[in-house]
């Protein structure tokens, strides 16, 4: 059996609004800034979530599809980076807004 995929959106094709909407729940933030603070691949575990692993699933597709993030499956782990460069290419000071408001 293959292991699993993340599918991932070309940036140049993540409109501006989703990814808004990616950033419109409080939880979908705290990951973001986590990954902002941590610098490196982080696994789903090492966040402090008390969602149900549901839940959670979708906040981290939410924001794979608002191009934030990339997944990666290492071995029984899904390690996750931001696609910083990336994404401040595509919005120049969106994620500097993020990490601004507390």
């Amino acid at each position: 059996m293959a292991p699993k995929r993340y599918e991932h959106p070309e940036l140049a094709d993540v409109p501006l609004a989703k990814a808004l909407a990616a950033l419109s729940d409080p939880c979908r933030v705290a990951i973001v800034r986590r990954l902002l603070d941590a610098e490196r691949e982080l696994a789903c575990h090492e966040f402090e979530l008390t969602q149900s692993k549901g839940t959670v699933s979708h906040h981290f597709r939410t924001l794979r599809e608002g191009g934030f993030i990339l997944t990666k499956v290492s071995g029984t782990e899904c390690l996750n980076r931001l696609r910083l460069e990336e994404f401040n290419a595509r919005f120049p000071g969106l994620l500097d807004l993020v990490i601004a408001e507390k």
